[in-house]
């Protein structure tokens, strides 16, 4: 599309960075099923292995279909550029690879994907990483836990699993008043919800695999970058401001200024990493995002029924759901989210543990998966499965208790998504 109009967010999930196939004129964007590209010459091959020039060499790097949904996400999100891989996982690792280094340390809130809580804690362990987990709300807590060795600060801007939405400018000021970058998975919310980097966030990650794609078929991850960090402010960052040797003493930010998180994405993370997103998932997502719009309004406008419905029941303890006029985010939700709080929340079963297994065994219409972001409604019970390797205090920290169930709420007729929670909780009370 031309750098001309500017386009409103319905027109740019379908257009942005797709062109009619040079080729043979395809409309659709062509799955690209190659490995390798060949090369216009010797000098062309060099070029490209030097970063002196843009194009494809090996899947692994780089892909047309890939890098179309690339170019659609950051355009979608307001960055400069992203880097797809495997999985929202990679996406994670991926974003932190360029700043972390032995000893250094992400400040992480406290409510995150267990699976992350479990990333974070364990693996990155293996890297010379370590975590830092706070209460984000607490800003202070948030001021006290960086350091001279603290490299970022991760936030989810709607936390799975309790649907809690975050203060993304109140992050952002504390993350640049210490001079590292604010990292914001918006998997939840996504761009039509939420654009965390108009809030202040630097690096934006998804896991393309939720509500990106939207129909539950392909797994992968993206990292958007923003292009307003200034990577050379300090020391911190040497990977990117710093001479890199794998490329003759290149420095990513002196040459590539706004782009340097992307490049660096693509030019280290991919290649030696190697956690690429393949071209047919790359299509999938393309093909799941054109309609991103029209399904996340369907997403909120059922999760608030259902939400509001869940509230009103006697079975019901409490529901999470911050598009709830009685949820304590209410006000943050009408500042931040005006869209709505997306479609993720928890509710507690009075009955505890036994009575959140036998909702969940009783449910016909809710699928029980680990997975969230589906056309489809979905149900886990996180105490004994994505949060299962928590401590118990780590799973309420995260909203995750034994008696809590967390529900993605799909597109289907609210009407018979209540049903079906109606006579699910009656066989749980019984």
């Amino acid at each position: 599309m031309s750098d001309g109009p500017t386009y409103g967010f319905d027109t740019l999930q379908i257009h942005a960075g797709a062109r009619p196939d040079p080729a043979t004129g395809a409309r659709q964007t062509p799955i690209y099923q190659t490995t390798a590209y060949v090369f216009r010459d010797a000098d062309h091959a060099a070029a490209l292995f030097n970063l002196q020039e843009v194009g494809f060499i090996y899947s692994r790097l780089t892909n047309p279909t890939v890098a179309v949904l690339q170019e659609r996400v950051a355009t979608l999100e307001g960055g400069v550029g992203a880097v797809c891989c495997s999985s929202g996982h990679a996406a994670q690792i991926m974003a932190l690879f360029p700043l972390m280094g032995p000893g250094c340390n992400v400040v992480a809130s406290t409510r995150l994907y267990g699976g992350t809580v479990t990333q974070f804690s364990q693996t990155i362990k293996r890297f010379g990483w370590s975590a830092k987990f706070v209460d984000t709300d607490d800003l202070d807590a948030v001021k006290d836990a960086i350091d001279e060795n603290t490299r970022a600060v991760f936030c989810e801007s709607i936390a799975n699993p309790g649907g809690y939405v975050t203060d993304i400018r109140a992050l952002a000021d504390v993350s640049d008043a210490a001079g590292i970058p604010l990292i914001v998975d918006n998997t939840s919310a996504t761009p039509y919800l939420c654009r965390p980097i108009e809030h202040g966030a630097t690096l934006v990650v998804h896991s393309t695999t939720k509500y990106l794609t939207g129909n539950g078929t392909v797994t992968g991850g993206c990292i958007v970058d923003s292009g307003k960090f200034d990577w050379s402010a300090n020391d911190k960052f040497p990977s990117l401001s710093e001479p890199e040797p794998a490329y003759h003493g290149l420095k990513f930010h002196e040459t590539f200024g706004p782009l340097a998180f992307t490049f660096h994405g693509i030019a280290i993370g991919l290649r030696d990493l190697g956690m690429t997103m393949n071209p047919q998932a790359a299509h999938y997502t393309l093909m799941g995002i054109e309609t991103l719009s029209l399904r996340m309004e369907r997403h909120v406008e059922n999760a608030q029924k259902i939400a509001a419905w869940l509230e009103a029941d006697d079975r019901v303890e409490y529901v999470t759901y911050a598009g709830l006029p009685s949820s304590p985010y209410s006000d943050r939700v009408k500042a931040h989210y005006p869209r709505g709080a997306g479609a993720l929340f928890t509710f507690a079963v009075k009955g505890g543990y036994d009575a959140c297994i036998k909702l969940v065994n009783a449910l016909e219409i809710f699928s029980h998966v680990a997975n969230l972001g589906d056309a489809r409604s979905l149900i886990i019970h996180s105490a004994s499965t994505t949060h299962r390797q928590l401590t118990p205090e780590q799973q309420e920290a995260a909203g995750a208790g034994p008696g809590v169930v967390r529900v993605s709420i799909g597109i289907e007729d609210a009407d018979d998504l209540i049903a079906d929670l109606d006579q699910a909780l009656s066989k749980a009370s019984a």
